[in-house]
């Protein structure tokens, strides 16, 4: 028969993994949701499907609900984390609760077409300046930003060419930075390139996987490590076509020096990337102050653990700070920790320097090109002990006790 509790887990389920959530985090706020609505249930989460058994060991009724990869959805994210909160302390009614789940997710975009497209220029200004360019390469990555902020409303209504839309981005964006240059206006080519698409490389996916693999969730790991590869291998070969395409048109473009920026504009850009970012993940107008916050923290972070240890593992003090800055904003706002975590770690992710590596190696630099990919993965690795040991030093916040063993016998005998 129909069980509102398990259609409740199961929609909770869907969203929190279209919401961003690792194998590991949604697996054990179901599990918890389980407990505590008197359901003994299993799950298996992976990048695009989630398996759920309910029931004793011998006697189960298994679902399995295909997911496709979401992107991270602050703001959703933060509703159902409030539903859920509700289901579970009796307020409402796990039926309620699956109305409620399926309002948020047919609500409407929080942000319009042009803040979102803004927003992308924004991200590609200021990682310009992260990246060590002038006044030239901030004005041109964000105009190419802007494009491809244009580009990605295109293509979401377009299925087929939603499919493709990292490789096109790419194409695009590296031929404009060399049409930039061959015009006359003297930019770093492949600094514009990598910043106007610095959006799209999936270094928190990386990082996620990473974190999925430290914790044992193998399957799910695997799989998303070898999807944020083929993703940046895409990338890749829409630069280098792009790239390849321009000189054969126009010929070679001339790549100028940069011209390096005052330190004042450093922390402008630290003040402004944190807000394209918080449009790009839909996080709530009350939340913004807080991502500013998160990005200054991850940054300030990652430059003392840079001078102290090294720019690759620099990046463990950066992960370490974000993560205790996060937990403790969980706990003292009863909100889900991401909020502030993934604006953060997006300042300190590796895929910059992943696709820095694969375009050594298609220059036939292998040396640098190897040497740059394992600075990848050690920054990847560097970040995820931070993670995991800020959750182990700092107060998680607990969405609610877990059941007792006594609970847990008195509803058997009922």
């Amino acid at each position: 028969p129909h069980d509102p509790r398990i259609a409740f887990i199961l929609r909770l389920g869907r969203a929190l993994h279209t919401s961003g959530y690792a194998a590991h985090r949604l697996e054990e706020a179901l599990e918890l949701a389980s407990d505590k609505l008197g359901l003994e249930a299993q799950f298996f989460s992976t990048p695009t499907s989630i398996m759920a058994s309910f029931g004793p060991q011998d006697d189960q009724r298994t679902f399995m609900i295909r997911v496709d990869p979401g992107e991270s959805n602050l703001g959703k994210l933060a509703g159902v984390d409030l539903v859920t909160r509700e289901v579970l302390n009796g307020q409402i009614t796990p039926g309620e609760g699956s109305t409620r789940i399926d309002q948020i997710e047919a609500a409407p975009p929080r942000y319009g077409p042009l803040v979102q497209t803004i927003a992308f220029g924004i991200v590609s200004g200021g990682a310009a300046r992260f990246l060590g360019g002038g006044w030239h390469e901030v004005v041109a990555s964000a105009a190419i930003g802007l494009v491809i902020g244009a580009l990605a409303l295109i293509t979401r209504r377009h299925p087929t060419l939603d499919r493709v839309f990292e490789p096109l981005a790419a194409f695009i964006a590296s031929s404009l930075a060399a049409g930039i240059a061959t015009a006359g206006f003297p930019v770093s080519v492949f600094l514009v390139t990598l910043s106007g698409v610095i959006v799209l490389i999936p270094g928190l996916m990386l990082t996620t996987a990473m974190t999925e693999l430290s914790t044992r969730h193998l399957a799910s790991g695997t799989a998303r490590f070898m999807g944020a590869l083929v993703l940046l291998l895409g990338i890749a070969f829409g630069i280098a076509l792009g790239a390849k395409t321009t000189a054969l048109v126009i010929g070679t473009p001339h790549s100028s020096a940069v011209i390096a920026l005052p330190v004042w504009t450093l922390w402008l850009s630290l003040l402004m990337s944190p807000l394209g970012f918080a449009v790009l993940l839909k996080a709530e107008s009350r939340d913004v102050p807080w991502i500013v916050i998160a990005g200054i923290v991850a940054f300030a972070g990652a430059r003392v653990g840079s001078n102290t240890l090294g720019p690759e593992l620099g990046a463990f003090v950066g992960g370490l700070m974000t993560g205790i800055g996060s937990n403790w904003y969980a706990r003292l706002t009863n909100r889900p920790s991401q909020i502030t975590l993934v604006p953060g770690l997006l300042l300190l992710v590796p895929g910059s320097v992943g696709l820095s590596s694969l375009a050594s190696l298609l220059d036939r630099d292998v040396t640098v090109g190897v040497e740059s990919a394992f600075r990848m993965v050690l920054i990847a690795v560097s970040l995820v002990a931070g993670i995991l040991i800020a959750n182990v030093v700092s107060p998680r916040r607990k969405l609610l006790d877990r059941v007792t063993t006594q609970e847990r016998e008195a509803r058997k005998a009922n």
